[in-house]
């Protein structure tokens, strides 16, 4: 259910701005993204783990405001992140 950590590697050098940057918003809703993309995974077998969907609302409730976020800072880096993930919105 959780990321490996090459996987957690590979998405900071992506998102990252700088060498080294692992809090920018890009790089927590990257990581948050594909801890979602998982879960949601997780339940199409486990339909009845309800203790995990509350961590997964939780998720996508954290990835949300960091988007709001983001969109209010600056909605260049918006469209590009929404693009990058390929998220609805």
């Amino acid at each position: 259910m959780s990321i490996t950590p090459e996987r957690k590697a590979a998405l900071i050098k992506e998102f990252a701005k700088t060498k080294g940057d692992t809090g920018s918003p890009e790089v927590q809703i990257a990581i948050l993204s594909e801890r979602i993309k998982n879960l949601t995974e997780h339940f199409k077998t486990n339909k009845k783990d309800n203790h995990s969907r509350r961590g997964l609302l939780a998720m996508v409730s954290q990835r949300r405001k960091l988007l709001d976020y983001v969109k209010k800072k600056d909605e260049g880096r918006y469209n590009v992140i929404i693009a990058k993930l390929g998220l609805r919105r």
